[in-house]
């Protein structure tokens, strides 16, 4: 059964339509991680400020521009652990 932020379950992957959703899934996969955001951004070599909000579902206009180029494909992405 589908929760709140799109989920199925808890390992279930996590479908993204908005900055929101992107925003759940990359805080969730974080926590999961045991990483605070200083430490993701530091590794991803993003500003702390910026992955911040990416989290809280700013919607950038890089963001914009990839959820409207998916919207004409007809496409979404969905985010899930990776196996490598």
């Amino acid at each position: 059964m589908p929760t709140e932020n799109n989920r199925p379950d808890s390992r279930g992957p996590f479908r993204i339509y908005t900055p929101a959703s992107l925003g759940d899934a990359i805080r969730h996969y974080r926590t999961e991680a045991g990483l605070t955001q200083a430490q993701l951004a530091e590794m991803a070599g993003l500003r702390r400020g910026y992955l911040s909000e990416l989290e809280t579902g700013k919607e950038t206009e890089q963001l914009k521009r990839i959820l409207r180029v998916l919207r004409q494909l007809g496409v979404r992405m969905t985010l899930d652990e990776a196996d490598w």
